[in-house]
């Protein structure tokens, strides 16, 4: 026999929120502190943010983030307003409302419009230019948009010496997490750009991987004041489609850099579990070493 809802559970089950995630966490400091002021917002009002986002089950998050300041020129609005059958970047690039659910992963979208936002309205610009030229939604999403999609929703960002990169690209994980390389680590910058890959690591799992495109050594590291505002504008002046088609990535499981993973450096079988860090079975793709010799592919 099932148990009766008491009114007071029926009131408050649309408004349960996420396992709220662990700012601590060093993935987590290049958000920092706009982030988990964000939650916040969100996690505190639930109800009260509602009746300013149409008052529908589904507006939370959108409210929060709207509470902030963003400097590309969009809104965030309750799923319902994308229409059915829309495509999603399609109805972004049209009215400048980003959908979002009430959920962690458009919580990190929204995060990600709030910290780079010339990079996403210059991602998202480039959806709909596949759009128009595919001529809409088609049943595949084809590598353009495939790769735009990639870098959205997986992307790690790496400012780092070149014998760092060096090891990274081919897969040499023993000197890429070996004692000689730690200087190296301790002068490189990962900041992660995909929203799906911050949501993951709200449950972190050792296979997690990132696919890492590469920030020139010349741009300002992430301790300097505006390396926001800087980086935002480098990328979204250099991404283009061809060149994200080319997929210029290298892959690294995140858990493996050093001091992000408690039991990654006191294990010394972590990584070398070849099921995670995987040998090198081809050569990085030439898109990723021309980035890296800041030459043209």
């Amino acid at each position: 026999m099932a148990l009766p809802v008491t009114p007071s559970a029926a009131t408050h089950a649309a408004d349960r929120l996420p396992a709220a995630p662990d700012w601590q966490a060093p993935w987590h400091a290049p958000l920092q502190p706009l982030a988990p002021a964000v939650w916040q917002v969100w996690q505190a009002g639930p109800c009260e943010l509602r009746s300013r986002s149409e008052g529908h089950p589904e507006g939370a998050c959108a409210a929060a983030l709207g509470a902030f300041p963003c400097a590309a020129p969009v809104q965030f609005v309750p799923q319902h307003r994308l229409p059915d059958g829309m495509a999603y970047e399609q109805f972004i690039h049209d009215t400048r409302q980003v959908p979002t659910r009430d959920n962690l992963h458009d919580f990190y979208n929204g995060l990600m419009w709030l910290h780079f936002p010339r990079t996403k309205l210059r991602l998202n610009a480039l959806q709909a230019a596949e759009l128009a030229r595919m001529g809409g939604v088609q049943a595949t999403r084809g590598p353009v948009r495939d790769a735009l999609t990639l870098f959205d929703e997986n992307v790690a960002l790496l400012q780092a010496p070149d014998a760092l990169w060096d090891a990274l690209a081919w897969k040499r994980w023993p000197d890429l997490f070996g004692a000689a390389m730690r200087p190296l680590w301790q002068s490189a910058r990962l900041v992660l750009f995909g929203h799906a890959l911050l949501e993951q690591l709200v449950h972190p799992y050792k296979a997690l991987t990132a696919h890492v495109y590469p920030v020139p050594a010349s741009l300002c590291a992430p301790d300097a004041t505006d390396w926001r505002a800087r980086w935002d504008a480098w990328l979204a002046s250099t991404l283009t489609a061809e060149r994200l088609a080319d997929k210029p990535f290298a892959h690294l499981p995140v858990l493996g850099v050093p001091g992000w993973w408690a039991a990654a450096d006191t294990e010394p079988a972590f990584r070398a579990d070849p099921a995670v860090f995987r040998p090198l079975r081809r050569p990085p793709p030439a898109a990723l070493l021309a980035l890296l010799r800041n030459t043209p592919a």
